[in-house]
């Protein structure tokens, strides 16, 4: 069987915003795309695609290249190591709350035309862009790769996959809008300004899993972290008692929680065996823990207990309920104190 090739799915109009960069800074460029195996007329056809690899190969030319990590978006370079200045000052932070702070108040030190900043409203926190100037042509470059670029970091930092819960753009949905599945993770929402990234305000409290030893390997291979999807989710399970337990009625099945979650019903099972449990079991603990809530607290009749604990009839609930306490819900609310 011949190897499967790499998915064209990076939008060229990146690589054309490159090379927009090689004219405004008069230089050539010519190596860089020979170094990322890019022809001309895959830059330029109508809404034309190239693989991630090569994408990284021609950003990581230009940046050395150009002396400019920004690649031409902002008023004045972002010399090579800008970002790397940024990883340094966010690794020896407590939490990721902390070293996100730190990102966002430290790229407005090198650069004024945009500023980032993160907020947390209840359990949702969000990474907004807020434009300064006007950002041209490389409006949409600029944006997606800062926003990509601080979500790749974040994920490296806590060693966690991330999901979005949503992405809001300040543009109008582009021909290639159906790359924006692959640049992010979670729903985009176009012409719905200022650019952010929203995700679950909890793992702001994961603590850093990187030292210095692992920062200065990953500055060698930084360019990969805007697309490595990370199998891990250390807060899956969490998440998934969480949303169980607020949606006992929309979470009969995987399907129907893993959309939820936004993850695919396979990483769902899979995750949650890495951390030791099943979705039957998690269900059975959230049910379980409602139920009995129900049955001490309120009067509710046993048909509605059963109902808000997310089972479809009171039979099977007496017979969950004996299988977890040996007693049926009747019996349990009378020995109540």
């Amino acid at each position: 069987m011949a190897p499967s090739q790499p998915t064209a799915a990076t939008p060229s109009v990146f690589a054309q915003a490159i090379l927009g960069a090689y004219k405004r800074y008069g230089k050539n460029p010519a190596h860089a795309l020979a170094v990322a195996q890019i022809a001309p007329e895959e830059i330029h056809a109508p809404n034309g695609r190239i693989t991630a690899a090569q994408f990284e190969r021609l950003s990581g030319a230009a940046m050395r290249e150009l002396d400019d990590e920004a690649l031409g978006w902002f008023g004045r370079r972002l010399p090579w190591g800008s970002y790397g200045m940024l990883a340094r000052a966010s690794i020896s932070a407590p939490t990721l709350r902390v070293a996100l702070t730190r990102w966002c108040r430290h790229h407005g030190l090198i650069c004024a035309d945009i500023t980032l900043r993160l907020e947390v409203d209840g359990d949702v926190a969000s990474i907004t862009l807020h434009e300064h100037v006007d950002l041209g042509d490389v409006r949409e470059f600029c944006q997606v790769s800062v926003l990509r670029n601080i979500l790749g970091v974040a994920c490296w930092l806590v060693d966690s996959r991330i999901p979005l819960l949503a992405v809001h753009l300040p543009f109008e949905a582009p021909l290639h809008r159906d790359a924006y599945a692959v640049l992010f993770s979670g729903p985009v929402r176009f012409s719905d300004g200022p650019a952010t990234l929203c995700f679950d305000a909890h793992y702001l409290d994961l603590p850093l899993r990187r030292d210095e030893k692992a920062l200065q390997h990953m500055l060698q291979n930084a360019l990969p972290l805007t697309v490595l999807q990370y199998r891990r989710d250390r807060l899956l399970m969490q998440r998934a008692r969480q949303t169980l337990a607020n949606h006992a009625r929309q979470t009969h099945n995987a399907d129907t929680l893993a959309a939820l979650l936004h993850v695919s019903p396979r990483t769902l099972h899979r995750q949650l065996k890495e951390e030791g449990t099943t979705l039957q079991a998690l269900k059975d603990e959230v049910r379980k823990d409602r139920a009995i809530d129900l049955l001490q607290r309120t009067e509710r009749p046993i048909k509605q207990v059963a109902d808000a604990s997310g089972f479809r009839n009171e039979k099977s609930f007496i017979r969950a309920f004996r299988t977890w306490t040996g007693q049926s819900p009747a019996h349990f609310r009378r020995q109540r104190p």
